[in-house]
């Protein structure tokens, strides 16, 4: 028995052998196989763990050549040799070729399970970044953020939700419980607004408070420069209360263009607000003298409006 088994490991020698010549030549690839121990149970008809043993002992042939000769000699089997090339750590074919001769498999897996495992690699930082999810109706924002400014992030957070607080307490109406307390995400939209407000002022210009709209005089449809066409909600918003730059078309040709000028222009917002401390239409609690959406479009007489205002 003993006879036979050396000249079974002797052959188990000779396959790693070729194996080892397809993996290192890449042969392996042109049969349509999908790994080299695919290829071995297809042409040996071994089993897939007796197939991924033999493609082991094949990729390690070099690092283990003691153990590899020993299988040859027949003093070793696939087995032990198998287990030593999918765990064993380089360097050690001496160790494993002299215990191999006295130990049984479990004993070598056992023996593996011991080693000392290499440091992992400290894994990178997550890097700083924004990605949203958009969905019906709404849009999810996931942030990552490193600890020190996702702690200046919550500690701006808070500080501008406890002055919407603060400032909701000032104006709330005992008699008016509709209005409800700000939450954290109208905290997070007022610093929004309120660094897009430091923007534009450093850039008048930019998206904030500059729209340039083509407006037709004849049919009065308005539409932005270089997008779509402008719904009416849409046109009465964006030329109410913005820095605008209007270019007049007729029949498809431009007619004129006008300078870029702010609709209600920046004096007569602060003395309106001077004025008025807050909104003068009923049932509005806005600190704002006055609001985009109280505005009376130049459509509808928009511009008699604005000069009552300016005469009073």
């Amino acid at each position: 028995m003993a006879e036979l088994t050396g000249q079974r490991n002797a052959i188990d020698a000779k396959i790693v052998q070729i194996v080892a010549e397809i993996d290192r030549d890449g042969l392996w690839g042109a049969t349509g196989a999908r790994s080299i121990s695919a290829l071995v149970a297809w042409k040996t008809g071994a089993s897939e763990r007796n197939a991924k043993a033999i493609a082991a002992v094949a990729h390690r042939a070099e690092e283990f050549p003691r153990c590899v000769q020993g299988l040859g000699e027949g003093r070793l089997s696939l087995d032990q040799v198998g287990v030593i090339a999918e765990g064993a750590a380089d360097g050690s074919d001496e160790h494993y070729a002299a215990l191999a001769s006295v130990a049984t498999v479990s004993q070598l897996r056992k023996a593996i399970s011991l080693e000392p495992k290499p440091e992992p690699e400290p894994k990178p930082d997550p890097r700083r970044s924004i990605r949203t999810n958009p969905g019906d109706g709404y849009t999810t924002y996931h942030i990552t953020l490193p600890r020190l400014e996702a702690a200046k992030f919550d500690t701006a957070l808070e500080a501008s939700h406890e002055g919407l607080i603060a400032r909701w307490e000032r104006e709330q109406d005992p008699g008016d419980p509709a209005v409800p307390m700000p939450d954290h995400v109208d905290a997070f939209m007022a610093l929004v607004e309120t660094g897009w407000d430091r923007e534009a002022t450093r850039r008048p210009h930019g998206q904030h408070t500059a729209v340039a709209v083509h407006v037709d005089l004849k049919s009065k449809v308005a539409a932005l420069h270089l997008g779509p066409l402008l719904g009416d909600d849409e046109r009465r918003l964006l030329t109410c209360d913005a820095t605008c730059e209007v270019w007049f078309e007729r029949r498809g040709r431009v007619i004129g263009t006008g300078r870029a000028t702010r609709t209600v222009n920046r004096r007569l917002r602060r003395a309106l607000e001077h004025r008025d401390r807050c909104c003068v239409v009923p049932g509005c609690s806005a600190t704002r003298g006055l609001h985009a959406h109280h505005l009376v479009h130049w459509e509808d007489g928009g511009l008699t409006e604005m000069a009552k205002l300016k005469c009073r």
